[in-house]
């Protein structure tokens, strides 16, 4: 079978109940859940919480919420890993072994239907471990700049000072969205980036959100490409 679980811990501290506030309309995990049905990648969509008002959202929305996540996996340090491992687990106990697995983050809104197929595309065809949303950065990390004790400015690479941006290296970043992946990578704890293969997409349409200022600049941009696609 194929499975995806979306974590939603219930003790957010920078964005309060931030996986159940409404964006545009929906508490924030409806559009995970959502973008998972239209797939059509799933045997089963799961929500992996420790609340309860947030299963019963998450259910209402379409999602099923077959267990409580226990109270040791469900504190501010507790890594993604052992949380779908731990889904995994459950499944198996049912008879009901999962294949392929994927973590689907409830933070997600610009999550489309079709990159989650892509991924499951790009795992099966590249016999990957995982296949993960990425996104390029707008300018070369090679350039980057840190803040010294004295408060003054020194490259992370002074050695690329007289470099041209367009002769350094291209560099990308997790978007934060989905990450397929073999049931026996997550039971293994096989780390997500340990080459692991890649679903590229704009940078437009990828943005954390773990401050109030995140928020905000999400329901810019979510406005904006609703603008455009209704034009």
């Amino acid at each position: 079978m194929r499975l995806a679980v979306i974590p939603a811990r219930g003790g957010s501290k920078r964005i309060p109940r931030k996986n159940i506030k409404l964006f545009h309309g929906k508490p924030m995990i409806a559009w995970s859940i959502a973008a998972a049905l239209d797939s059509g990648c799933f045997d089963e969509v799961v929500v992996s919480t420790d609340d309860h008002e947030i299963a019963t959202v998450a259910v209402e929305y379409g999602a099923r919420v077959p267990f409580m996540r226990p109270i040791e996996l469900a504190d501010d340090h507790t890594p993604t890993i052992p949380v779908i491992a731990h889904a995994i687990n459950w499944f198996e106990q049912q008879n009901q072994p999962p294949l392929e697995v994927c973590c689907i983050y409830a933070t997600a809104p610009f999550l489309r239907a079709g990159d989650i197929r892509t991924g499951l595309d790009v795992l099966c065809e590249t016999g990957a471990p995982y296949a993960f949303a990425a996104t390029s950065y707008a300018f070369p990390i090679a350039r980057a700049l840190k803040r010294m004790p004295d408060g003054r400015m020194a490259m992370f690479y002074p050695e690329q000072f007289a470099t041209r941006s367009q002769d350094l290296e291209e560099a990308f970043h997790d978007a934060g969205q989905f990450y397929w992946g073999k049931a026996a990578a997550w039971l293994a704890a096989k780390p997500i980036f340990d080459g692991s293969a890649a679903v590229f997409l704009p940078r437009h349409r990828v943005q954390d959100i773990d401050t109030n200022e995140d928020w905000s600049r999400a329901e810019w941009l979510f406005s904006a490409m609703q603008a455009e696609l209704s034009a």
